[in-house]
């Protein structure tokens, strides 16, 4: 089975991946954050690094997706391809921070990839408002996260909203972190993992 953590940057998805991963002895698969030679530049400079960042992020999730598929495990993944396509690079896009070429090129290379992967068998979509956020990335301290706007975080939790009503209701599980902490609070992950077993049994069964 492939498990997928979605949502918006600071929500929670590595915190998660690493608990869920933990309680069901599922291999995870981590977003490549420390070694990523682009992120820190494109936070200083969005328009001059976004199709970079993004082509890098897309390679690295696909490489990912294809393990997973030919792993026989299962094994759970901190963010997936498709957020990459359909929330992050058309928001730049947008916003004007990444130009109509570069986005062109990219949904090009998105869609080759997409036809020889499958989806996730189940999307955990972590669901946060703006001003969680921002203090989720205040507390865990990026420098190069400091300058994030509540604009861009905003804009991407629009584009959340709108993917999410698309994805199959059998393989989603809406998470709205305003409410569950599933950090400083064990009854509210072990609900979670409730949510997450019901799901597994219906697909499973």
């Amino acid at each position: 089975m492939h498990i997928a953590v979605v949502g918006n940057i600071g929500v929670g998805k590595t915190t998660l991946t690493k608990l869920l991963s933990e309680h069901y002895n599922w291999s995870p698969l981590y977003e490549d954050v420390l070694e990523n030679p682009y992120l820190e530049d494109f936070y200083n400079q969005m328009h001059r690094w976004s199709f970079n960042l993004q082509i890098y992020f897309l390679n690295s999730r696909f490489r990912q997706t294809l393990d997973i598929q030919s792993s026989g495990k299962t094994m759970i993944q901190d963010r997936s391809i498709y957020e990459d396509a359909f929330i992050f690079a058309p928001n730049l896009h947008a916003m004007g921070l990444m130009s109509s070429r570069d986005f062109q090129n990219y949904k090009s290379v998105f869609d080759l990839m997409s036809s020889l992967i499958q989806g996730p068998d189940l999307l955990i979509y972590l669901k946060s408002s703006v001003p969680n956020l921002l203090r989720q990335i205040k507390r865990r301290g990026r420098e190069y996260e400091v300058g994030i706007s509540k604009e861009y975080l905003q804009n991407l939790n629009i584009r959340y909203d709108t993917w999410i009503q698309d994805c199959d209701p059998k393989k989603l599980l809406i998470i709205d972190v305003d409410t569950f902490n599933f950090v400083d609070r064990p009854e509210d992950l072990q609900e979670i993992i409730h949510k997450i077993d019901s799901k597994i049994n219906l697909f499973t069964s």
